[in-house]
């Protein structure tokens, strides 16, 4: 049976589960340089974001960290004890790291059958600050960075990962069926040469007595019950959403969708009648 050809590009959760396993195979090579992980050319830039995070936690006063982080009191301790802890702390896959995010719980992983709990796993690439790309079950430590935040001597870390993970991730894309439900600070970090076949991003509206709105809160767990969809169906192409009812009462309007040929990119019109 041919592997399925399409990629769904996600965001981290800011929110992440504590622990891990201390004796779980050391396959995230931030360690040492011979062991096994997803995207392995970025092992070196993962390496030195980590050291200038680490140094920058050392010689900065509070505010500073404040900024950087975009929290304060607990949640600041917090940040500063897990992200000088990586190189020792135990780990678990990135989906487990990430689960209490609003989006990764609606996916609902555990409920998904097995091909398509393996669909996720081989076809999702995550974007993550302290990571650059990330598979749903690369092990990774707890950490706390955005890709909005700016570090001292690297700049924003959007802009840092842009030159380094680009490369990679056009590559692995080419030719594929992309999912594209990144924010747009994810985005900024990838310079897309539009190697893939198709991308398709998608919008949620509400409609209301004939006039439409975009919806802008409570995005997240939308996302999340279309990648439920996604995986479950194999979606390389539309067809499949033409009947398909999401969840939370959305459906595909074809005739409000729109595409751009120069960039090969479908953006998908969502609706749901209020």
């Amino acid at each position: 049976m041919p592997m399925p050809n399409f990629a769904i590009l996600l965001p981290p959760a800011e929110g992440k589960q504590e622990g891990g396993n201390p004796f779980a195979p050391d396959m995230f090579d931030y360690r040492s340089s011979s062991t096994f992980n997803y995207f392995k050319e970025l092992n070196p830039e993962r390496r030195a974001l980590i050291n200038a995070l680490q140094k920058t936690i050392r010689e900065s006063d509070r505010e500073t960290l404040e900024k950087i982080f975009g929290v304060k009191g607990a949640h600041l301790e917090e940040a500063i004890r897990v992200n000088l802890n990586i190189f020792n702390a135990p780990l678990m896959s990135a989906l487990d790291r990430y689960s209490p995010g609003v989006m990764y719980k609606a996916m609902d992983f555990p409920g998904l059958p097995t091909g398509a709990q393996r669909r996720l796993l081989e076809q999702g690439i995550i974007f993550s600050g302290l990571f650059g790309l990330l598979r749903p079950d690369d092990l990774i430590p707890n950490y706390r960075l955005r890709m909005d935040a700016v570090l001292p001597g690297v700049g924003k870390v959007s802009h840092y990962w842009r030159p380094r993970l680009s490369k990679v991730l056009n590559e692995q894309l080419e030719g594929a069926f992309v999912w594209n439900l990144l924010s747009g600070i994810h985005q900024e970090a990838w310079e897309d040469a539009h190697t893939y076949a198709e991308m398709v991003m998608v919008k949620f509206f509400i409609e209301k007595d004939g006039e439409r709105k975009a919806v802008t809160h409570g995005v997240k767990p939308l996302r999340g019950r279309l990648v439920n969809f996604i995986v479950r169906e194999t979606l390389e192409d539309l067809e499949p959403l033409l009947t398909w009812e999401h969840p939370d009462g959305y459906r595909y309007d074809e005739a409000a969708s729109t595409y751009d040929e120069k960039t090969k990119t479908r953006t998908l019109a969502m609706v749901k009648k209020a």
